[in-house]
C-alpha cells in the first residue's frame, strides 16, 4: 500500500510535520539522512501510527503513491541542492517536490527552473510556527507550479492551523512567491521581537521592575494585543532557573543568533528602494549583539552610567506606546515591500489573504493581522499602511508619548533602535519637506548629478565652484 506523502528531514520540525499530517488522515513515509534518526522516531513518538519509515531515497519515493509528494523539511542552502539532485532521477514526470525550509527565494527561482525542465513540478513552500505550529498546525505559504499546489494543497490545507475563514494556507503565486512572502514574514518577526526587547530593557533597566513585574505587564498588554511574541514574553520572564532559582532570562546571554531571513529582507528592501528601519534596526541589533567581547571592552570608555530609574512617571503607558508604535510600524513596512515585491517580480500576491493566513499558526500571530487584513480588504489607497485608518488614528495617540519615551530613555543611555527608527520612520513619511535638497545638491556639486528646482520642470546643473569665485 503506498502512502500518501514523503518527508525527508526528520530533526524537530519534521517529525512534528509528519505526526501533524498523520493525525488528519493521511499515511506518511519518512526518511532521515542519518538512519538511527529516523529509526528513532518510528520507534517512539510515531509508534502506533500510519508512519512508514524508508532508509534510502529510492526506498521513500517507491513507497509514495503517484504523483508524489516530497516534503523536504531540511537545512537551507546546498543540502535541498544535494537532495534535488538525487530525487531528480528517481522522480516521474508529474511529481512534487516541496521545500519546506527557509530557502533565499533566489535559489527557489533557480531550483524550480532546474526541476520543470525535468517534468517535475516544485513548490517552495514557507513553514511558520516552530515546534508547536508543526505538530498542530502551522501558517503555511506555498508558492510555485499551480499545477504542483493542485496535487498538494489538500494535504497542506489541512495540516496548517485553522480559523473561521479557512485554513492558513493557499497558493500566494509562482515562481518563488511563497518563500519571499515567509522571508518578509520573518523579517517583521526581527522588528516585534526587537521592539519587545527594547520594552523589556527600559522596564528592566530604566524601571527596575522584578521578572515578576514585567512578566504581569506583558501579561496585561497581551489581553489587548493577542500577539505570540508578547506571549511568550510574559512566560519567559516568570520562568526560573532550575539550578538557581532565578529568574532564567538573567542567565541567558546577551547574543542574539539569525538564520539570515531578516537579513535578507533588509537586503532585498534596498534592492527595491523600499525603506524597512524598523526590520533593518532589528537585523542590526543582533549583529552588534554578537559583538559580546568587543561591547565588554567598550562599555567603560563613555562618560554614561545607565540610570536605574527614569524620571517622572507613567512610564509604562509609554513603553506601550512606543511597543505598539513599532509593532505597526513593522507590519507596515513589511506589507509595503510586498507591494513592491509583488510587481517587480510578477507575484500578484494577494495581500489580504497572506494577513489572513497570517492569523494563526505562525509567529507574528497577532490581533493587529485582523485589522491589516480589513484595511487591506478595503483597497488603501497609500501603500504604507500607517497613513490609513486604523493605524493612523493609533500611530497618532503613540508619537508623543513615544517620543517622550525616547527622549529619556537616550539620556539614561539605553539603546533603543527599533523604536528610534520606527518613529523616524513615521516622521519621515509625514514630512512634505526633507532634507534631501542639501544632499542633492552636494551630489550635483562634486558629480554633476543635477537637481530639480521647486515649481519648474526639468533638471538643472550649477557650476558652483565657478560662482564660489
Amino acid at each position: 500500500m503506498k502512502t500518501d506523502i514523503g518527508i525527508i528531514g526528520m530533526a524537530v520540525m519534521g517529525q512534528n510535520l509528519a505526526l501533524n499530517v498523520e493525525s488528519k488522515g493521511y499515511s506518511v513515509s519518512v526518511y532521515n539522512r542519518s538512519e538511527y534518526r529516523t529509526r528513532e522516531f518510528v520507534e517512539d513518538r510515531a509508534q502506533d501510527r500510519d508512519i512508514v519509515p524508508e532508509y534510502d531515497l529510492e526506498g521513500l519515493v517507491n513507497s509514495v503513491a503517484r504523483p508524489r509528494k516530497i516534503l523536504l523539511m531540511i537545512k537551507a542552502g546546498s543540502p535541498v541542492d544535494k537532495v534535488i539532485s538525487q530525487l531528480i532521477p528517481l522522480l516521474d514526470e508529474g511529481d512534487v517536490i516541496l521545500d519546506g525550509g527557509n530557502s533565499n527565494f533566489r535559489d527557489t527561482d533557480r531550483r524550480i527552473e532546474e526541476v520543470n525542465s525535468e517534468g517535475i513540478l516544485y513548490l517552495g513552500t514557507g513553514i511558520s510556527g516552530g515546534e508547536y505550529g508543526a505538530r498542530h498546525g502551522p501558517s503555511i505559504m506555498p508558492g510555485g507550479n499551480e499545477e504542483a499546489y493542485e496535487i498538494a494543497g489538500p494535504v497542506l490545507e489541512d495540516a496548517a492551523a485553522q480559523i473561521p475563514e479557512g485554513p492558513c494556507c493557499t497558493y500566494l503565486g509562482p515562481r518563488s512567491a511563497g518563500h519571499y512572502v515567509k522571508m518578509v514574514h520573518n523579517g517583521i518577526e526581527y522588528g516585534v521581537m526587537e521592539a519587545i526587547a527594547e520594552s523589556y530593557w527600559v522596564m528592566d533597566r530604566g524601571m527596575g521592575l522584578s521578572t515578576e513585574e514585567m512578566s504581569s505587564v506583558f501579561s496585561s498588554w497581551n489581553q489587548d494585543m493577542e500577539s505570540y511574541l508578547v506571549e511568550i514574553t510574559a512566560e519567559i520572564l516568570e520562568h526560573k532557573d532550575k539550578k538557581t532559582g532565578e529568574p532564567l532570562i538573567d542567565q541567558i546571554l546577551d547574543t542574539a543568533e539569525q538564520k539570515g531571513t531578516g537579513k535578507w529582507t533588509a537586503q532585498n528592501a534596498l534592492e527595491l528602494g523600499v525603506p524597512v528601519p524598523t526590520i533593518t534596526a532589528a537585523v542590526d541589533g543582533r549583529f552588534i549583539s554578537s559583538r559580546k567581547e568587543e561591547r565588554s571592552e567598550n562599555s567603560n570608555k563613555l562618560d554614561f552610567v545607565t540610570e536605574t530609574e527614569l524620571p517622572g512617571g507613567n512610564w509604562l503607558k509609554k513603553i506601550r506606546s512606543g511597543l505598539e508604535l513599532s509593532i505597526y510600524s513593522a507590519y507596515a513596512q513589511g506589507i509595503y515591500l510586498l507591494t513592491v515585491a509583488s510587481d517587480e517580480y510578477d507575484y500578484d500576491l494577494e495581500l489580504s489573504e497572506i494577513a489572513r493566513i497570517w492569523k494563526d499558526g505562525c509567529i507574528i500571530r497577532s490581533n493587529v493581522l485582523g485589522e491589516i487584513q480589513e484595511g487591506l480588504n478595503n483597497e488603501p489607497n497609500n501603500p504604507n499602511l500607517l497613513f490609513e485608518e486604523p493605524f493612523l488614528s493609533k500611530a497618532k495617540d503613540q508619537m508623543e508619548p513615544t517620543k517622550e519615551l525616547l527622549a529619556a530613555g537616550k539620556k539614561a543611555g539605553l539603546p533603543l533602535p527599533a523604536m528610534s527608527s520606527s518613529l523616524d520612520y513615521l516622521l519621515a513619511f509625514a514630512s512634505e519637506n526633507l532634507p534631501a535638497n542639501m544632499i542633492q545638491a552636494q551630489r550635483d556639486y562634486f558629480g554633476a548629478h543635477t537637481y530639480q528646482r521647486r515649481g519648474k520642470e526639468g533638471y538643472f546643473h550649477t557650476e558652483w565652484m565657478e560662482d564660489a569665485n
